[in-house]
């Protein structure tokens, strides 16, 4: 018998092995979708290998393999890279194979869609199907259901449930056929490049940047200092070469931006990828990729998967942001792929930042990385000095100190812009009972619930219940329920007391979520309607304001005491990039922190002597500690329904995982204790090196998957997480 291992998405840390029809045994080949039947249903699975030969004993050992169904592809949808990238990374990630391969694909492909718009083949409704829909929908519902779309219009084969298209087909009430003429303009032809002058220091850096063969460069500049010209300069050559590129950026709201400039640099072939784009604009831009075209994608996390043919080059903007590292399921880090997909076809990465993660300077001052300076701004106005504004003693009006608000006005009156950077959203994140001290708790996490005025709402910012505002206090009756802190919504409030003739906008992620919100906004800002911009983090992260002169920071004060390994270093890097977008135009900028801790040795360290220095304190601290980057480390998640299950399966897997060879510190309880009704807890995992540390994973992994109680548990390894909360 002829068995293949197949990649189906589904929690189980394995493949599948399929019997494969004799037609079907020189045709098939690793990285090929194929239909196969998996439980009761029908899953779409990848080949991770050519067929083999099995010997069976028997006619109940040959019915534990199950023959696959179709095969869906002509030829390896993956290349052989893709899919070493793919099986290296479910190794290293210790996560699902079936589950890391359908993060590669779009949706569309995942459900079957052709590779290729040429070869795709679409669903239409048959004369025989319109006539025979009466009858249809008295003895057959769900194809009666599925004849009714087609009859208003035909689908993509892929978006038809499979098993009701092909009883359709099977009775002539529908037909497959080639895709409907497109109706849509072609696009308009890209202007020519714009002609950009290098700096001095620019020329220098890009002259210090390795053109070919694989090497990774950071490219440590501060903010406004051009790094973007760099990319772009380098990646013009690639695709004129008829080569491919790949520039990877932290956040959606950053692609339109840096697509537009791209496109002034580069003259055209500049395409988008990220989870904001539909399903067909995903596919799409896949398929463009999958042919070779000279392509530069500027994409958010899920890009660095792509099937790129010819890359030529990788560059990483932003590369410190939490953001490049995914946060739940497959966890892992889109920076670190990149190198590694990079390496594969020796090509270099530029890993740019004013502010580098501590594992990108670590790799550097171990010779791993090199590192090219730019420490001059490529703007007319020199680079904002940042100033500690002391909140002690203070009334604070909507967040907001007098000197804040006094400069707020100055510089709006004076024809400046002003940027507050408020990292709450909502109107205060605790709404409390003045006369019992009550406090409107989410039922289901740790959490205070948070008030969104504007809604009318109290929200839950963990688990995203939502509860009416309560008029009077449930515990005492009082009705002195009082707003405790402040978010977006209660400084933008202020200000429109304090501006009352001026525009006042917020960015963040309540009022960003319709489609264009952020490029009308942004398109706002740049022509000078809004005078003062409100919002979270979304604000930091490489938008060019020129017209911005002042830079406002509420507060920090949480990230100096924060339990999260990461917190400090994040707080540093946040400060310097919200500062970096003050006097970005033609004049200089100012830059106002508020503090209730102004003589906090951190805060003193970043102010006096920069993030650098800054950053060279926690690495030896963390070195010290024998923490990250110098020492690996993974957690061991797990959550439950019921209260000490999650701890008692740790317990065990601290076991498992001391016999497997590695250190395992706890279980601890998570500093979220609860939520959205789950019982928290988690295990520290370390050892000597990063491979003895991947050894032990790798040999705990499958004892844990199998043992009782680990099926009683949701739970998950997080190497190299981005956080401990």
């Amino acid at each position: 018998m002829k068995l293949v291992p197949v990649a189906v998405k589904c929690p189980l840390r394995r493949h599948f092995d399929y019997e494969v029809p004799p037609a079907l045994v020189e045709t098939l080949q690793p990285g090929m979708r194929v239909r196969v039947p998996f439980g009761r249903r029908e899953a779409i699975g990848l080949t991770l290998e050519a067929p083999a030969d099995i010997t069976i004993e028997g006619d109940a050992e040959a019915s534990r393999y199950r023959p696959l169904i179709e095969l869906l592809d002509d030829s390896p949808l993956l290349d052989a890279e893709l899919m070493t990238s793919l099986r290296w990374a479910a190794d290293y990630y210790q996560h699902p194979i079936g589950e890391v391969v359908a993060a590669a694909l779009p949706a569309a492909l995942r459900r079957g869609a052709a590779r290729s718009a040429a070869e795709a083949r679409w669903l239409y409704i048959t004369d025989a199907g319109r006539e025979a829909l009466p009858e249809r929908r008295r003895r057959a519902p769900r194809q009666a259901e599925l004849l009714d779309a087609l009859a208003e219009q035909p689908m993509p084969l892929e978006d038809a449930p499979a098993s009701v298209a092909r009883s359709l087909r099977e009775r002539g009430l529908a037909e497959i056929a080639p895709p409907p003429e497109p109706t849509e303009a072609p696009p308009e032809p890209a202007a020519p490049p714009a002609a950009v002058t290098l700096t001095a220091a620019q020329q220098t850096a890009l002259d210090a940047l390795p053109d070919k063969g694989f090497a990774v460069s950071v490219l440590q500049g501060v903010t406004g200092s051009g790094k973007t010209e760099l990319y772009l300069r380098q990646m013009r050559a690639d695709l004129a070469a008829g080569r491919q590129a790949l520039l990877l950026v932290p956040e959606i709201g950053l692609t339109p931006q840096l697509m537009a400039r791209a496109r002034e640099r580069l003259g055209g072939a500049v395409i988008g990828y990220h989870s904001g784009m539909t399903d067909a604009a995903r596919l799409a831009a896949w398929r463009r990729v999958d042919a070779g075209e000279p392509l530069l994608v500027v994409g958010t996390r899920s890009a660095v998967w792509l099937p790129f043919r010819k890359l030529a080059r990788v560059a990483v903007d932003e590369e410190h942001d939490v953001s490049f590292k995914q946060q739940d399921g497959f966890r892992y880090s889109a920076r670190d792929v990149a190198v590694l997909r990079a390496r594969a076809v020796e090509a270099p990465v530029v890993l740019g930042s004013a502010t580098p993660s501590l594992e990108t300077l670590h790799n550097a001052d171990t010779g791993r990385y090199q590192r090219v300076l730019l420490d001059e701004r490529a703007l007319a106005a020199p680079g904002a000095k940042l100033h500690l504004l002391d909140a002690r003693g203070q009334r604070l009006r909507g967040g907001m100190t007098p000197d804040l608000a006094r400069a707020v006005q100055r510089h709006v009156g004076e024809g400046g812009q002003v940027l507050l950077f408020v990292n709450r959203r909502g109107y205060a994140p605790a709404l409390l009972c003045h006369d019992c001290g009550w406090g409107a708790s989410c039922r289901a996490c740790d959490a205070r619930m948070t008030w969104h005025k504007t809604r009318d709402r109290l929200l839950c910012h963990h688990c995203g219940a939502v509860h009416p505002v309560p008029s009077s206090c449930p515990s005492c009756g009082s009705a002195e329920l009082r707003a405790a802190g402040f978010g977006t919504e209660r400084v933008e409030e202020q200000l429109q007391k304090l501006l009352p003739e001026s525009r006042i906008a917020r960015a963040d992620s309540d009022v960003m979520q319709r489609t264009g919100a952020w490029d009308r906004l942004r398109a706002e800002v740049l022509a000078g309607e809004v005078q003062v911009l409100v919002g979270t983090q979304m604000l930091a992260k490489g938008h060019d304001f020129p017209g911005i002169t002042l830079v406002g920071i509420a507060s920090v004060d949480q990230a100096l005491f924060s339990s999260d390994l990461r917190a400090t270093e994040r707080m540093a890097q946040l400060v310097t990039q919200v500062a970096g977008r003050a006097g970005r135009g033609n004049r200089a900028g100012e830059v106002l922190l508020q503090t209730h801790v102004p003589e906090h040795p951190l805060l003193k360290r970043l102010l006096d002597d920069g993030y650098e220095a800054f950053a060279k304190d926690l690495l030896e601290e963390r070195a010290a500690s024998q923490l990250p980057p110098s020492h690996p480390l993974a957690l061991l998640r797990a959550e439950s329904a019921a209260e000490a299950a999650a701890t008692q399966f740790l317990e065990v897997a601290a076991e498992i995982i001391r016999a497997a060879g590695a250190e395992a510190l706890g279980p601890i309880p998570a500093p979220m204790l609860r939520r959205a009704g789950r019982w928290r807890a988690q295990l520290w995992l370390q050892a000597p090196s990063r491979a003895a540390l991947q050894r032990a994973l790798s040999r705990a992994a499958p004892e844990l998957e199998g043992h009782r109680l680990g099926r009683r548990v949701r739970w998950g390894i997080d190497v190299d997480p981005a956080d401990t909360l």
